[in-house]
């Protein structure tokens, strides 16, 4: 079964956050493997230096927040997949055209929503109430 996450789900689980706690619960509570991709790393490694730029968390703590990422990265808690970015796209205009005018998604929402969908994944964890609704109209389970 593939579990994939966004953005918001892995800064609490790496960076810190008011939803920290839960991310760490979930994360105890399956022990499985989460599939994420190039686009989660790129973002939450921006996510955490913007947050030391805007001093929500401490400075060195991006670094620190990162190598602990990493580490998982490396001991197959996070399994890391390429995705074609075209056929990715793709997935999203289409799901762009169905939900936006009557949700009101944004570009990266929707883009983590088609990976997701493109990973074959069951289950995606958010913290970010719009994407949920939005991953649940498109069939996916979100368990937070």
């Amino acid at each position: 079964m593939v579990i994939s996450a966004d953005t918001s789900f892995l800064f609490s689980l790496y960076g810190n956050d008011a939803h920290t706690p839960r991310a760490l619960a979930w994360l105890k509570l399956k022990r499985r493997a989460l599939t994420l991709t190039t686009l989660n790393e790129y973002e939450l490694a921006n996510a955490l230096r913007f947050a030391e730029y805007r001093k929500v968390i401490a400075k060195g703590e991006a670094n620190l927040f990162w190598s602990q990422f990493e580490a998982d990265c490396a001991s197959g808690r996070l399994i890391i997949k390429i995705c074609n970015l075209a056929n990715v796209v793709d997935e999203a205009k289409r799901i762009s055209a169905t939900h936006t005018l009557t949700g009101g998604h944004r570009g990266f929402d929707i883009l983590h929503v088609a990976t997701a969908l493109h990973l074959g994944a069951i289950e995606f964890l958010t913290f970010d109430a719009q994407q949920k609704k939005l991953a649940e109209a498109e069939g996916l389970k979100v368990p937070l």
